[in-house]
C-alpha cells in the first residue's frame, strides 16, 4: 500500500539505523512535539534502535493533556447549566477535572454527548433548537481549521444555539516557551507531521536561527521517523541546525493556505493556558468579535472553584519533557489505562498510555 508497505520496510529500517549509528558521536538530546510521534517511537521500538548517544523526550504534543484543569473544569461546570448540550470528543470525557469529570456529571444526569466531529455538534445544534450546543473546543493548528468552518457553517445557516468554547492552541509559541526555560536542554526537535501539514515548515524558522536548534518534520512511519532522526543527527554532528521536512508527501514549506484562511477569518491570537507550563502568551486561538455569538465564554457565565491538580501526579513535569512516565510514582502503581490519575494517561496520545502500552 503506497505510503504505507514502503515506509515500513524492514531492510531501509536497517539502512537507516546503521547509518544513524555510525554518524552519532556527540551524546545529544532531541524532544518529540507530537503524541503521534511519541506513540509511533513507543510502538516500534525506534528509542531501542537508535544508539545510546540519542536521547529522546516526549513533549507538549498531546492537545487532551496540555489542557489546563482550570479550563477542564470550566467546561464541567457548563454542563450544570439549564437546557445545555455538552459536545465533545471521546477523549475529553474521562479526563478530571479538579472535582469531577465530563463523564461524571454525564452520570449525573448532564447531557453531554461524544461527537465524532464538530459538524455532529452542528447537526445536534440544529435537532435541538430549544437548547444551546456548547462544543468544547481543544487541539492544536491541526483541528482549528475544521473548528473555524463550523463557525462559518452555523453563521451561514443562522443556526444560533451553537456555542465553541475555544481551547485551541498553537506550538512554535510553546516550542519557544520551553527553550526559553532552560529547563531541557535540546539539541533537535522532531517537529510535529499533522500541525506543520497546516502550517509549514517556515514558522519554525526561529529556533534554529534563535536557540541554535535542529528542526526536522517528520511523518508517522517507521522509516518516517528513522530518516528525521538521520537529518538530525546529521545537522547536530555538522553544527549546521535548520529546520527541515523528512514527510514531504504531506509538509509543504508554505503550509495549507486555505486551512490558514479559514483560522485568520474566525480566531484571532491571544495568550492559553498550558497544563504544566502556564499561560503563554500567543499560545491560543480567541473566537473574533465579529463571531462572538458563538463564543461560549462570552454567551455562559459560571462560577468555578480554585482548580487543583491530582495528588502525586507529574503530567505536567511529563508535558515539559521535565521527566518520563516512569519518573512518576503513580505509574503503572496507581495510575492505569483503567484507572487514570492525569491526562497523559487517558489520552490515546498521552505519553503515560504510550509507555504504558508498549514499554518493556
Amino acid at each position: 500500500m503506497k505510503f504505507i508497505d514502503e515506509y515500513q520496510n524492514s531492510e531501509l529500517a536497517k539502512g537507516l539505523v546503521k547509518r544513524i549509528a555510525k554518524q552519532s558521536t556527540k551524546t545529544i538530546k532531541l524532544m518529540e512535539f507530537c503524541g503521534g510521534h511519541t506513540h509511533a517511537i513507543m510502538r516500534y521500538g525506534i528509542r531501542q534502535l537508535v544508539p545510546k548517544t540519542v536521547e529522546m523526550r516526549s513533549g507538549p504534543g498531546c492537545p487532551v493533556c496540555v489542557t489546563a484543569t482550570a479550563d477542564l473544569d470550566k467546561a464541567i461546570a457548563l454542563t450544570h447549566l439549564p437546557e445545555v448540550i455538552i459536545t465533545t470528543f471521546g477523549d475529553m470525557m474521562r479526563v478530571p477535572g479538579s472535582y469531577s469529570s465530563l463523564q461524571q456529571a454525564k452520570a449525573e444526569g448532564a447531557d453531554v454527548r461524544i461527537v465524532y466531529s464538530v459538524m455532529d455538534a452542528i447537526e445536534i445544534a440544529e435537532a435541538n433548537p430549544e437548547k444551546s450546543v456548547i462544543f468544547i473546543g481543544i487541539g492544536f493548528e491541526t483541528t482549528a481549521p475544521t473548528i473555524a468552518a463550523s463557525i462559518l457553517k452555523a453563521e451561514q445557516k443562522k443556526i444560533e444555539n451553537f456555542y465553541v468554547l475555544s481551547l485551541h492552541k498553537l506550538t512554535p509559541p510553546v516550542m519557544k516557551t520551553l527553550l526559553d526555560s532552560g529547563e531541557v536542554k535540546l539539541d533537535g526537535i522532531i517537529c510535529p507531521g499533522h500541525v506543520s501539514v497546516i502550517i509549514g515548515s517556515h514558522p519554525y524558522e526561529f529556533i534554529p536561527k534563535n536557540y541554535g536548534v535542529a528542526c526536522v518534520i517528520s511523518g508517522f512511519e517507521p522509516l518516517d521517523i528513522l530518516l528525521c532522526l538521520d537529518k538530525l543527527v546529521r545537522q547536530i554532528e555538522n553544527g549546521q541546525p535548520r529546520v527541515e521536512i523528512a514527510y514531504p508527501r504531506g509538509v509543504k514549506p508554505e503550509g495549507n493556505r486555505k486551512a490558514l484562511q479559514l483560522m485568520e477569518e474566525v480566531f484571532e491570537i491571544g495568550e492559553a493556558n498550558w497544563r504544566g507550563i502556564g499561560q503563554v502568551p500567543q499560545s491560543g486561538l480567541k473566537i473574533r468579535s465579529k463571531y462572538e455569538h458563538f463564543d461560549a465564554d462570552k454567551a455562559f457565565s459560571v462560577t468555578l472553584k480554585p482548580a487543583r491538580e491530582p495528588k502525586g501526579c507529574r503530567c505536567g513535569d511529563v508535558v515539559r519533557g521535565a521527566a518520563t512516565p516512569l519518573e512518576c510514582k503513580l505509574f503503572r502503581k496507581v495510575c492505569s489505562p483503567e484507572r487514570p490519575i492525569g491526562p497523559c494517561m487517558v489520552s490515546s496520545e498521552g505519553a503515560c498510555a504510550a509507555y504504558y502500552q508498549y514499554h518493556g
